[in-house]
């Protein structure tokens, strides 16, 4: 007897993974957009998507800080991934290389794997076909092209703000404020250490600071002038009278040099001394290319003695010769062992770093000139200094943020811990990077047991030590030793911990209306 079978079994779906980017150039391509993209992509093709990389707010220039596009990577190459395809919602997104062939190095990475990348909303079929390798190739040029224009409009945009009087980015310094206008030139407020403008029509302006902070810098001009004090014996004496800088710290030689040769204290608003486009490396840029406003704020120090000491300042590093500039580098050298920019320019006698890159070309220059050629070590020295003025501005945004949620926050002046809200305490620690010879990274978090805090704010740094790669909120509880090894994967016990944002803590101290939550 004859039976008939029923009908054929349906394949199962492929297992994708999707990887999506937001950039902070582009934002009408959320991350949100992207992946209703691929799912209705993934759909149509019988696929099933089991995983999601997601960089938020990550520029496409480099794969330096895009942590999720480095695990991907790093999941395919140690045989982990659990999928089959990658889904990208166009060649922008997998990111805008500077050199395309770096783009195509990541995808290769992927295809020998046996991990195929498909992009949804692109018209071309990634087949390996030679049209859709020409196509694809076009793509990931126009992608670069795309930023490289970006950043010039960007910059004339600036330009023109800054010409107008406007202030753009950084902190105010001692004895100045920002001060927020409106788009009538109206004053709104003055912007607090950490706040920014919501408001793309507002603008930025610079105005003199509190009195008592006026009248410091006024005093600073006065010594450097007429009692002829040199910047470190300044600074002793505000040391010496409890008086600290904008950042709640102890005066330095240097600090006191910026301030005494900086034109936003005779209300000059100067742009582009150094570039850092494209995320290259930072430039020093010749005073022509220098963008400026003369006389855009209120000035706090006269221009007569102003130029006087920049005249001093010129003297004092023109009237060595380049052998005696070297000799005097040379001797510091000999005495440390290494050179740094901040060990010039804290040494008395010496002339600034800046006037060595000026006169030898580079500061680079100078040092190879003297013999000193830095290394790894060496730069360990500089990637500190870098590290505790990010300790600081990390602190500062923790308080800020819990103080605009409606949280209290209190830090005890001797020993750094915070109090949030009255119920726990926290230590914020920064973490630095360190690359093992085999190429892997390493971090180590010690621990203040003798403080005990609630919860440990560890913040483990970036390939370069220059911005947060993620964070880690340790609690006491679950810490049974002074100092903890991460490495980049660390398992669930402790990834469990770890957090691509504060937002988790934020929410945590956040204080909502009892009108949100009371149930009439």
């Amino acid at each position: 007897m004859k039976t008939t079978s029923g009908p054929e079994p349906s394949p199962p779906p492929r297992r994708a993974a999707e990887y999506v980017r937001m950039s902070t150039e582009h934002q009408k391509y959320s991350t949100e957009n992207q992946s209703d993209a691929i799912l209705a992509y993934a759909a149509s093709q019988g696929m099933e998507i089991v995983q999601t990389y997601a960089d938020a707010g990550k520029s496409g220039l480099r794969i330096e800080g895009r942590e999720a596009l480095q695990r991907l990577i790093r999941n395919v190459e140690e045989g982990t991934a659990d999928f089959d395809v990658i889904l990208v919602y166009d060649v922008s997104r997998w990111g805008r290389f500077q050199d395309a062939d770096e783009s195509a190095y990541y995808e290769y990475i992927c295809r020998r794997a046996g991990k195929q990348v498909q992009y949804c909303a692109e018209q071309f079929e990634n087949d390996g076909s030679p049209v859709a390798t020409i196509v694809k190739g076009v793509k990931r040029a126009m992608a670069g092209e795309y930023s490289r224009e970006l950043s010039t409009k960007v910059f004339a945009g600036q330009c023109r703000l800054i010409e107008m009087g406007y202030r753009q980015g950084g902190a105010a310094g001692y004895g100045l404020r920002r001060v927020l206008l409106d788009e009538q030139g109206q004053p709104k407020a003055e912007l607090k250490r950490g706040e920014h403008k919501s408001l793309q029509t507002d603008r930025v302006i610079l105005a003199p600071g509190p009195a008592e902070e006026v009248e410091t810098v006024r005093w600073i001009y006065a010594r450097f002038l007429k009692q002829r004090k040199s910047e470190r014996e300044i600074a002793t004496e505000l040391n010496e009278r409890g008086i600290l800088t904008d950042l709640d710290r102890a005066w330095t030689r240097a600090t006191v040099h910026q301030i005494l040769t900086n034109e936003k204290y005779i209300g000059n608003n100067v742009y582009n001394r150094r570039s850092f486009k494209l995320k290259r490396k930072h430039v020093a840029n010749e005073p022509e290319m220098w963008i400026r406003a003369d006389g855009a704020f209120d000035a706090i120090v006269e221009q007569k003695q102003f130029h006087k000491v920049q005249g001093i300042i010129e003297e004092r590093n023109r009237r060595y010769s380049d052998d005696e500039m070297l000799a005097r580098l040379n001797k510091l050298f000999l005495r440390h062992g290494y050179i740094s920019g901040l060990v010039i320019d804290e040494t008395d006698g010496l002339p600034s770093s800046g006037a060595y890159a000026h006169r030898f070309g580079s500061l680079l220059r100078a040092y190879e000139l003297v013999g000193f050629k830095p290394d790894r070590d060496y730069r360990y020295i500089e990637i500190n200094r870098l590290l505790r003025a990010f300790h600081a501005s990390a602190v500062d945004h923790v308080m800020d943020e819990i103080n605009r949620l409606g949280g209290t926050i209190t830090r005890d002046a001797a020993t750094g811990l915070l109090t949030l809200n009255e119920e726990f305490s926290a230590s914020i620690v920064v973490a630095r990077c360190r690359q093992t010879n085999a190429g892997t990274l390493r971090w180590k978090v010690r621990f203040d047991t003798g403080l005990a805090p609630d919860i440990t704010i560890a913040i483990r740094m970036d390939r370069s030590n220059e911005a947060a790669l993620d964070y880690y909120l340790l609690p006491q509880f679950e810490m049974r030793t002074n100092r903890l090894g991460l490495t980049e994967e660390n398992g669930l016990m402790l990834d469990a911990f770890r957090f691509d944002t504060l937002d988790f803590l934020f929410d945590m101290a956040r204080r909502v209306p009892v009108s949100e939550v009371a149930p009439w």
